[in-house]
């Protein structure tokens, strides 16, 4: 049963179309991905969904009695307010009483015995008993510690991965039926993220969001929406298989359109003859040119990629950095703790960790720009640093784009070549219109871009990306990815992104916890399938402490061989994980299609908690596996 409506939605930017005709209905229960390019309109619709914002014209309707939700990128909270105050503002009336009760406790906690304190307090919690307002106190509570926040800490104090987990708090704490969420992915890093999923799967509510994360997409939704020039085109299905299908669909465009660009050609060509054929032309043929005039004149182009070109610079030492038994800390938090590595020219190194581990302080030790407390930090020769800094703090907000990039010239020198700053910034997708434009207009995709373009003009050798993904559309991560799997030269990557790290990082420093830091081989996925591997191994060989037994004479025991259901179970496990592959892929397959989302959408669901189950029990079958060969293994060096 629909519970939203869009019909013939259209909003414009002066002559621009963002939403030129748009229609959806959502269910009960949907979850919807809505993916396009930076610009195209995303955030305004959902803005326009959730009330914030008027259409030029067209139809919205929700289902009476609804409760709709909208995270927009940024939450405009009050600075000088508390955690539990913004929590606790999206419960309804019962909210000044709660803020009243937690405000007055912590008070009595530093005078215990002032009489007025108590009698204010004793009123409030009558209040809050008259209102059966204790479940409403628990929802918050439950949802502080879902999202790890201070209570009592104030919004000002906070970090951007916590402001994004304070305003999806906020949000879950409504009990939203319709819930509208703007990039949530943003500033969280990937436990954040993956705590985050795991709560969206659990949600009973509809969901609409828009994010670049593509694995996100992926493992939450089961519709995409793409906006793209104006129109909103529904694809049943997950992003993968959604990306499928855009493929052979822009290809199929792209050959349409060379044909009738050709005989648009023909027509024109015709009809351009000379006097005795204008004289004998067939009525018909003109008004079909005039139709096909008028189809070409309408028809909206696909804007097109960034194109990214990267100087790899000096070829440099073939040893970027060693590290010696490295040790660093600040006054209350240790980074490193005798961390040992060798970091070669070509290497793509992942740094993945939480928020605030001291991913930026081990930058900065790796780069030189800090000296290690212990240990030692060796330098390779004619090291070329490019740097992206998240915050964009290289950015002058008062320049214009132009200026960013020429710094006063016309042109850049990439390569070894002189390139138009003009002609340059349009393969980072800048009309020349925009050029003049001060950066302090720009959007977060837009000023992304443009940091690119400034990093692209310096010769490097080796690049330190801190989170380039955020703000940029997908086929811009895309092109990104592709560019950095073609470079030269030395990446040093911090992301949240989980796919992009895949896609590009050959090797992984994972920052566990109080300065324990530990290299993996391959991306993000290879270091969770070895981390997973070495905890099954750990508990398998744990051993309880011996006792030692004084004038033991008993002969001792030779350690045993396998038994034999452990070998027999050994000898089976390689099949059936090849049977539970290979029935996993055709669960994947059925529900990839799409079709069975619309067809019949609780089989789907049924589908996709069947696959999660199969994965776990894969999961466990390879770790069952790993545990029992490497006893054999051990076993036979015994």
């Amino acid at each position: 049963m629909s519970i939203l409506s869009i019909e013939n939605l259209h909003f414009a930017v002066g002559h621009h179309a963002l939403l030129d005709g748009v229609f959806l209905n959502m269910d009960a229960g949907d979850k919807i991905g809505i993916v396009g390019r930076n610009g195209s309109g995303k955030s305004s619709m959902l803005k326009i969904i959730a009330g914030k914002m008027p259409p030029d014209d067209g139809k919205i309707s929700i289902q009476n009695g609804l409760k709709t939700v909208f995270v927009p990128q940024e939450m405009p909270f009050d600075k000088h307010a508390s955690v539990f105050d913004i929590v606790s503002s999206g419960l309804g009336e019962i909210q000044g009483d709660l803020q009243a009760y937690h405000h007055l406790s912590q008070k009595l906690a530093h005078n215990p015995h002032d009489e007025k304190l108590l009698k204010q307090f004793q009123q409030v919690t009558d209040k809050i008993d008259l209102q059966d307002g204790w479940a409403a106190d628990a929802i918050v509570a439950k949802f502080l510690t879902a999202f790890r926040l201070p209570e009592n800490g104030l919004v000002q104090a906070l970090s951007g991965g916590q402001k994004k987990r304070l305003a999806l708090a906020w949000a879950f704490v409504q009990e939203p039926d319709i819930l509208l969420l703007d990039e949530p992915t943003n500033h969280l890093d990937i436990d954040a993220i993956g705590e985050l999923e795991q709560m969206l799967h659990n949600f009973s509510g509809s969901l609409m969001v828009i994010t670049h994360d593509r694995q996100f997409l992926d493992s939450v939704v089961c519709r995409i929406a793409e906006l793209d020039r104006g129109r909103l085109k529904i694809y049943d299905g997950n992003f993968s298989y959604y990306s499928k299908r855009k493929e052979e669909e822009l290809a199929a465009e792209e050959t349409h359109n060379r044909l009738f660009d050709k005989f648009h050609a023909q027509e024109e060509a015709w009809i351009r003859r000379g006097i005795e054929a204008r004289r004998t032309r067939n009525q018909g043929r003109v008004k079909r040119l005039e139709n096909l005039r008028r189809e070409r004149l309408q028809r909206r182009e696909r804007q097109g990629n960034m194109v990214l070109r990267l100087d790899k610079g000096d070829a440099g030492g073939k040893i970027v950095a060693e590290l010696e038994s490295v040790s660093f800390s600040y006054e209350n938090q240790t980074i490193i703790n005798n961390f040992s590595a060798v970091f070669q020219r070509g290497d793509k190194i992942g740094l993945i960790g939480k928020n605030g581990v001291g991913k930026t302080s081990f930058l900065r030790l790796v780069l030189g720009e800090l000296s290690p407390q212990v240990g030692r930090v060796r330098l390779g020769l004619r090291n070329q640093v490019a740097y992206f800094d998240q915050m964009r703090s290289t950015l002058d907000e008062n320049e214009t784009v132009f200026r960013t990039i020429g710094q006063g010239n016309d042109f850049v020198e990439i390569s070894g070549k002189k390139r138009h700053i003009t002609s340059y910034l349009g393969d980072f997708l800048f009309e020349p219109q925009r050029l003049q434009s001060p950066v302090s207009s720009l959007s977060g995709g837009e000023r992304n871009r443009l940091l690119l373009a400034k990093l692209f003009t310096q010769p490097a050798n080796i690049l330190v990306l801190d989170e380039p993904t955020n703000d940029l559309d997908i086929d811009s991560v895309e092109v990104l990815e592709n560019c950095l799997q073609e470079y030269d030269g030395t990446v040093f990557l911090v992301s949240h992104d989980r796919r992009f790290l895949d896609n590009v990082i050959t090797s992984s420093v994972v920052f566990l916890g109080n300065g324990e830091l530990k290299e993996y081989i391959g991306g993000y996925e290879d270091y969770k399938s070895a981390q997973t591997r070495e905890l099954a191994t750990q508990k398998t060989f744990r051993q309880p402490e011996k006792t030692v037994v004084a004038n033991d004479n008993r002969p001792k025991r030779s350690l045993a061989k396998l038994s034999f259901n452990e070998q027999r179970e050994l000898n089976a496990l390689p099949d059936e994980i090849d049977e539970l592959e290979q029935q996993l892929a055709d669960l994947q397959q059925q529900l990839a299609d799409g079709s069975l989302f619309k067809q019949d959408y609780q089989k789907a669901l049924h589908m996709q908690e069947e696959i999660t189950q199969m994965e776990q029990v894969l999961e466990q079958k390879i770790d069952r596996w790993t545990v029992l060969e490497s006893k054999a293994e051990a076993l036979k060096g015994s």
